[in-house]
């Protein structure tokens, strides 16, 4: 390097060290700002000392009601804050009245409180006015309803709601984590203007939504595991979207989205789902059911269904209405461009449950146009696999226009017909994207391939919400998170650009897929599972995984000088009776879509079930791994990253020696000794899988 070169790069290097300095400045200047403006409308509760409210961790609710109220009395405050890392634990129902943000830490947990004894139907948050509030916001903490620790209830019955509110308004409930309760997540009757998102709801006793007798109702960006009833419900109500969550069960559970009217009180004709993704749903991904007196027509219709995925939706096999979309008794559904991918039963189906949800009259229609429907598996209750199966043909039938199907196993109709649906090619769908040749395109159900979530429109590293507030502070946080973006790609240049020592650089990889291989359900594709898994557990059944992360900014004449895999270990949390001895090998290539413990592909099984492995020394099923680590049976988990050293493997990629198939993980000896890590689904990234590779560049 020429001296007039060297200097040059150093003036740049000043130049951008002057520019990030005067934007920190800024940025910590508008923050402290804000902060100060926060501050000054916000009452703090927490439990050392330093709050302006301060709880013991009995009956927290007593501190946390007297802020409330608090803030109820002086209308200059608006908001009470509950400081983490805590957990506030509770024997009696919160009270939030008007114009009222209830919010905390990510690490502030509201507990309900062992063997708690409450009556039906009552909340752990709820309004203070009986007669109704308005302008309530709830976000950014933890509720923890304590399932375990209240079995004398049964779930599902209305016992420890999480959040119920009665003839209210300008409801918003967002960033939160809800789970293990025996009641709903969030429960709204009689009341209008809900949003609901960015929520992560994990194994409740009833549905992380329950809207009764509501209107304007939005519920998006949610991720929702079910285990007694639905994701997101609506009963007789109307003007409602629900976009962009995902919703699936380990199990248990209902429906993923439930839609019901009943009697002709209420009409509901403005209803739109979309860009959902519905995977392993215990039944139906969507049931939708009209039943009880007679309705008009006027009064149960239009239900848009559109551009979401159906992933192995109605795994319960004693389940009659598993399946993709279940319904009765709405006139003119319109279902278009989903995907119905491994569905239960019947991707489409027309049913009715039971005797309680009999459809009144007749002459009910279905649209069903531009769907892709493949691979629909039989199920002993649900039907063989039909794409389309009409179970109630005297009173309901399809329109059925230009979808795409395949490999349905007990064909693509029951009591159902077209002439203008396609019989396609199984390779021609996966080839099938949104960039895909104009030769694909010309498919009828070619837009079906954009189905699923889209881009979460906020940033979620940042903590900021930019889609629904409008207010000045909002624009400031935006226009912060654009400053911090721009930071972030500032420091990135300097982390990848060449340094004091030339060409050394450092390289993150993003995750491409890791799943789980579980031999209890040989068949079945572990993909967006919250952990990854390793050993055998006390029902005998072993564990594995496979992880491929994203190489190609690697170049074949790259020096790797280092690679290291980080997991993070959070479970079981107890001892084992054996060591967990943690193996890294080469696998054989595998598709992300559909691996599993017994096929690394559809139609192609591995050799060996649980994984085609090759070790350091090129030996196929060979017992020399690339990296090990030992977890002892003693030793619990200590909440943060373990590294194993894949330089080795990671050399063979980069090099071209062998083609990026991943890593393949596994205990050496699978006996007693069950360990989970977090996958690179977990909500917090700050806990996924990662590599980090130095290398050098010629």
């Amino acid at each position: 390097m020429n001296e007039n070169h060297w200097i040059y790069r150093q003036g740049e290097k000043k130049k951008k060290g002057i520019l990030i300095l005067i934007l920190v400045v800024l940025v910590a200047s508008v923050i402290i700002a804000l902060s100060t403006a926060h501050a000054e409308t916000t009452v703090y509760v927490n439990t050392d000392g330093s709050g302006d409210f301060n709880c013991d961790g009995t009956d927290d609710q007593v501190e946390i009601n007297k802020a409330l109220e608090y803030v109820a009395e002086n209308p200059e405050f608006t908001t009470v804050h509950l400081n983490g890392p805590n957990t506030y634990i509770i024997s009696d129902s919160i009270f939030i009245g008007s114009n009222t943000i209830l919010e905390g830490d990510p690490t502030a947990v509201i507990k309900l409180e062992n063997n708690a004894g409450w009556p039906l139907e009552k909340p752990l948050i709820t309004q203070k006015d009986s007669s109704g509030s308005q302008n309530i916001t709830v976000r950014g903490f933890e509720i923890d309803g304590n399932h375990d620790g209240n079995k004398e209830k049964s779930r599902g019955k209305g016992y420890y709601n999480l959040i119920h509110f009665l003839n209210c308004k300008d409801i918003r409930v967002y960033n939160m984590y809800m789970h293990d309760s025996h009641g709903d997540g969030l429960k709204v009757v009689e009341g209008s203007d809900i949003k609901f998102y960015n929520n992560t709801v994990y194994k409740l006793g009833h549905d992380a939504l329950y809207i009764i007798y509501c209107s304007n109702i939005e519920a998006w960006n949610n991720k929702i595991t079910c285990r007694t009833n639905s994701g997101l419900r609506i009963y007789n109500g109307n003007h409602v979207k629900f976009y962009n969550n995902i919703i699936n069960s380990e199990g248990e559970g209902g429906a993923g989205i439930e839609i019901q009217k009943t009697g002709p009180s209420t009409v509901m004709d403005d209803i739109e789902i979309y860009n959902n993704l519905l995977y392993e749903t215990n039944t139906a991904g969507i049931w939708i059911t009209g039943y009880g007196s007679a309705y008009s027509k006027d009064s149960a219709k239009d239900v848009y269904i559109h551009n979401n995925k159906f992933y192995k939706t109605g795994i319960n096999p004693s389940a009659d209405w598993s399946g993709g979309v279940v319904l009765n008794g709405f006139y003119d559904t319109l279902i278009e461009n989903n995907i119905f991918d491994g569905c239960y039963g019947a991707a489409i189906a027309h049913k009715q449950v039971d005797d309680e949800f009999l459809s009144p009259g007749s002459g009910y229609t279905t649209i069903a146009r531009n769907n892709i429907i493949i691979n629909t598996r039989s199920s002993p209750a649900a039907g063989k696999g039909y794409a389309f199966y009409n179970k109630l043909k005297d009173t309901h039938s399809f329109i059925l226009q230009n979808n795409c199907l395949s490999n349905n196993a007990g064909g693509n109709y029951m009591h159902a017909s077209s002439t203008s649906d396609t019989e396609v090619d199984p390779a021609l769908i996966e080839h099938l994207d949104g960039n895909g040749s104009s030769v694909l395109q010309n498919l009828p159900c070619a837009e079906a391939i954009k189905a699923g979530p889209q881009e979460l429109p906020y940033e979620i590293d940042d903590g900021i919400d930019i889609g629904q507030e409008k207010s000045l502070e909002s624009d400031i946080k935006r226009a912060i998170s654009d400053v911090v973006r721009f930071i972030k790609r500032v420091l990135l240049s300097f982390t990848l650009e060449e340094s004091d020592n030339e060409d050394f650089k450092i390289a993150l990889p993003s995750v491409i897929s890791d799943n789980r291989l579980k031999e209890g359900s040989s068949n079945t594709t572990f993909r967006e599972t919250e952990y990854i898994d390793v050993g055998e557990r006390s029902d005998g059944w072993k564990y594995r995984d496979v992880i491929l992360f994203e190489l190609s900014q690697l170049n074949e004449t790259d020096e790797i000088e280092k690679a290291t895999l980080y997991l993070f270990w959070y479970y079981p949390d107890e001892t084992r009776p054996e060591d967990t001895i943690i193996e890294v090998y080469r696998p054989e290539k595998w598709c992300e879509e559909h691996v599993s413990w017994d096929a690394r592909e559809t139609g192609t099984p591995w050799h060996n079930p649980g994984g085609d492995w090759y070790d350091k020394n090129e030996v196929s099923q060979g017992n020399t791994p690339y990296a090990t680590i030992t977890f002892n049976g003693s030793t619990l988990p200590d909440n943060r990253y373990y590294e194993l050293d894949v330089t080795e493997l990671v050399q063979e990629y980069a090099s071209g020696k062998y083609e990026n198939t991943g890593f393949l993980i596994k205990a050496r000896a699978e006996d007693s000794n069950y360990i989970a890590f977090y996958s690179s689904e977990w909500q917090n990234k700050s806990q996924r899988p990662k590599l980090i590779i130095e290398y050098t560049s010629e």
